[in-house]
């Protein structure tokens, strides 16, 4: 195996993954020699494949995906006290002398898309309460948004989220109406290729709310297809996935992704 540094993204399942599209498109922009790459790490396989990779020095780490976001706590350092505050890790960072840092960029990608807007005060949706649903409670709270409204399977794992970053609201299961949101946000994986539809009735939003699908694979969701047809403004899943792996992209390979060619990027994961 050639000396390049690399990095990987794992999770089960992971051939949907497009985290090595996107890295592979800044490292060839860049001109860094270095490699980005899948690996299919089932649950009881985590703890080897970290402690494997901990000792190999041309890996700089990885980003990590369902369903291994809490159990990868576990197993590396925590220094920034991510278990105390998201409670779910998405990026692993190897560092010099062997040690491994966990992080979270998953907040601060779902945010950067919402960033302009005046969120504070306003009432919020929220499907799902899983570590996607971790990152983004953890950013709204930031935000001060209002009241927060999580529809789930299980209400009651969800109760506790509202409690863990000190959000008002309520717990609905998930074929509860809508209530009148400005912001809509799609933290599970309903709706992705594969999973069951996310059927939602959107007819409770006003004309000016927001509808945030993470889901990626397919870009156009049903969720966004319906919000689309409502005359709603929407925001996909890529705009996540880009902001998540430029934070990412710097602790692995120590640069920042090239300015202005994000464009260029969306249309490669969309042909992709």
């Amino acid at each position: 195996m050639s000396n390049i540094p690399y990095a990987e993204v794992i999770g089960d399942p992971i051939a949907q993954s497009k985290s090595p599209l996107i890295h592979g498109f800044w490292l060839d922009a860049l001109d860094i020699p270095g490699d980005y790459r899948r690996a299919h790490v089932k649950p009881d396989e985590l703890g080897a494949y970290i402690e494997n990779r901990r000792a190999d020095p041309d890996w700089r780490g990885c980003n990590v995906t369902m369903p291994h976001k809490g159990a990868v706590m576990d197993l590396v350092d925590d220094p920034g006290d991510i278990r105390g505050t998201i409670g779910a890790m998405n990026t692993v960072v190897r560092q010099p002398d062997g040690s491994l840092i966990g992080t979270n960029t998953d907040a601060a990608g779902f945010y950067s898309p919402l960033a302009e807007l005046d969120l504070e005060g306003a009432p919020v949706a929220v499907v799902g309460a899983g570590g996607a649903a971790r990152a983004v409670l953890f950013a709204l709270a930031r935000a001060n948004v209002g009241p927060v409204t999580i529809l789930n399977r299980s209400p009651l794992k969800a109760m506790g989220l509202l409690a863990t970053f000190g959000l008002k609201g309520d717990v609905v299961a998930l074929d509860a109406p809508l209530p009148p949101v400005s912001l809509l946000v799609n933290s599970s994986s309903l709706g992705m290729a594969g999973q069951p539809p996310l059927d939602l009735d959107l007819s409770p939003l006003p004309a000016d709310a927001i509808v945030y699908d993470l889901v990626y694979s397919p870009l156009h969701t049903g969720l966004l297809k319906a919000a689309a047809a409502h005359g709603l403004d929407t925001v996909d899943g890529l705009d996540m996935l880009i902001g998540q792996a430029a934070l990412a992209f710097e602790l692995f390979f120590g640069a920042s992704p090239p300015e202005g060619r994000d464009e260029e990027l969306r249309a490669l994961l969309v042909a992709g």
